[in-house]
């Protein structure tokens, strides 16, 4: 996600710090690096242009320049106006969504066919029954588009949610999708639902969109937010749909789409600015649960290659809270013991793809982006691990130390792998066993202060092994050490009077 934006920001700053003292010049020629890595990642031309004299205004002043640490300086105001970018001037956030108190709350979906709209319809759904602990009830207001019921009630029955949907030629004369709205409003005060979630039709051109019968579900329904659901890779054709969208229906929100595959950014980065109308949610995956409330802060973190730590906190809050407290208790004792085996290995790597994967959280961490080499693909590697875990019996996942040369063949032909590749992982697991154990009884800040100086020292790269540790395992010095140490110990002798 923003990779050419990061990397052009990134070399920009570098170039600017490489310089012994920070000038006019320096400046100038780091925000050409900038304004070219923002058109490069497709943002609005214009957006681009007033970005750049706006952080110039601020880095010429006396004060940047005369300030002792002026390139931090310069890298707290571009992360600032990336902020205000992607925000605007608003000095309160807005709310996620319009709660109404008296009635079911109606949230209105629109947006070009292919974005992603009967998706997010059922992402959001999830998110309200899971996180607001809603009574959501989603509506096939798509006519047009041929299977767009079948694909809502396939969700539904997924995720757990009632769908409200009128057939074509099954149901009264003059069905329309103003109707189908209407009677869901009635149907959900009959039945306890608390959230409408309109799923309308779209077109694949702006100029073939139905806008007046969005305009009259709009008038007639009257939803207490309107979200517009757009494709984020298509960059500033996003942007423009989203202006003209606004202009029919005064949109209260954009929900970008596929975010997790644009690697370019221009979207995210140009629609406020452009339409004035704010980002909400964003798509990070196929996954119904991979949908996220859309932070100018947190972004602009990741743009400036600092990571999301709060993101990677908050989903594992979420995904621990499947567990009971003594499920938790039960595991830090284990760990806390050392008692720590493939089997709970494993879990771990259970739970992480619960979070989003791999790269998803190297990505949120800072520094960590970078570690992950172009082109490959760390939940391929994490597969391969589950594969040789799953290959191996019950014992031997319970104490893998009985591993020797025999079961590592057997392991290897199960799991498709070669037994040198099964001792290298077992070598790493040690490692990280000793780790865990140390970790045990850390404070979260203090487990993430690890791992970021773990990552800042390659240990974390892939091939790279752990560090051994020597705190409790008795090592001892070997003969060469030990000649080594000796023959020190006499060059020293022989310099004293």
């Amino acid at each position: 996600m923003f990779e050419g934006i990061i990397r052009g920001i990134g070399d920009a700053v570098k170039n600017m710090r490489g310089k012994g003292r920070i000038t006019e010049a320096n400046i100038q020629d780091g925000l050409k690096q900038v304004r070219t890595a923002l058109l490069e990642a497709d943002v609005n031309f214009n957006v681009a242009n007033e970005f750049i004299e706006r952080v110039k205004s601020q880095t010429l002043g006396q004060q940047v320049l005369r300030s002792l640490d002026p390139s931090e300086q310069i890298i707290n105001i571009i992360y600032q106006e990336l902020v205000r970018l992607m925000k605007g001037d608003a000095e309160k956030p807005e709310p996620m969504f319009h709660i109404a108190k008296d009635r079911p709350t109606i949230i209105m979906l629109c947006g070009l066919q292919g974005s992603g709209k009967t998706t997010t319809c059922g992402k959001l759904a999830m998110m309200l029954r899971d996180r607001f602990n809603k009574n959501p009830l989603m509506v096939a207001a798509d006519l047009q588009r041929p299977a767009a019921i079948d694909q809502l009630k396939t969700l539904g029955e997924q995720i757990g949610v009632d769908v409200y949907c009128e057939s074509p030629g099954t149901s009264v004369p003059g069905l329309s999708p103003v109707s189908v709205c209407q009677n869901a409003v009635a149907h959900a005060k009959n039945t306890a639902h608390d959230i409408i979630i309109l799923d309308t039709a779209g077109r694949l051109h702006i100029a073939e969109m139905p806008m007046d019968e969005l305009k009259q579900i709009d008038r007639l329904v009257r939803p207490d937010d309107v979200f517009f659901v757009c494709d984020a890779m298509t960059g500033q054709d996003a942007v423009n749909s989203a202006k003209a969208f606004n202009d029919a229906l005064d949109l209260n929100g954009v929900i970008l789409t596929k975010l997790d595959g644009d690697a370019r950014g221009g979207a995210a980065l140009s629609i406020k600015q452009v339409t004035n109308v704010p980002i909400k949610f964003m798509g990070v995956g196929e996954k119904l649960t991979a949908l996220e409330e859309f932070v100018p802060e947190r972004m602009a973190q990741r743009i400036m290659g600092q990571g999301d730590v709060w993101s990677i906190i908050e989903k594992v809050q979420r995904v621990q809270s499947d567990l009971s407290q003594e499920e938790i208790e039960a595991q830090r004792k284990k760990l806390e013991k050392g008692d720590f085996n493939l089997n709970d290995f494993r879990k771990q790597f259970e739970q992480m793809a619960k979070m989003g994967g791999m790269k998803d959280l190297m990505s949120n961490m800072p520094g960590m982006g970078e570690l992950i080499p172009e082109g490959e693909d760390p939940d391929v590697a994490i597969k391969r691990i589950q594969g040789m875990i799953d290959s191996m019996t019950k014992d031997e996942r319970k104490n893998p130390d009985v591993i020797d040369l025999s079961r590592r063949r057997r392991i290897a032909e199960g799991s498709g792998t070669e037994p040198h590749d099964i001792k290298q992982f077992l070598n790493q697991f040690a490692q990280v066993r000793t780790i865990m154990r140390q970790i045990a009884n850390m404070s979260l800040f203090d487990r993430m202060k690890m791992l970021m100086g773990m990552g800042k020292s390659g240990m974390l790269n892939p091939g790279a092994s752990l560090p051994k540790s020597k705190i409790g395992t008795g090592h001892r010095k070997t003969p060469k050490e030990r000649a080594e140490e000796r023959k020190k110990k006499r060059k020293q002798d022989k310099r004293r009077p």
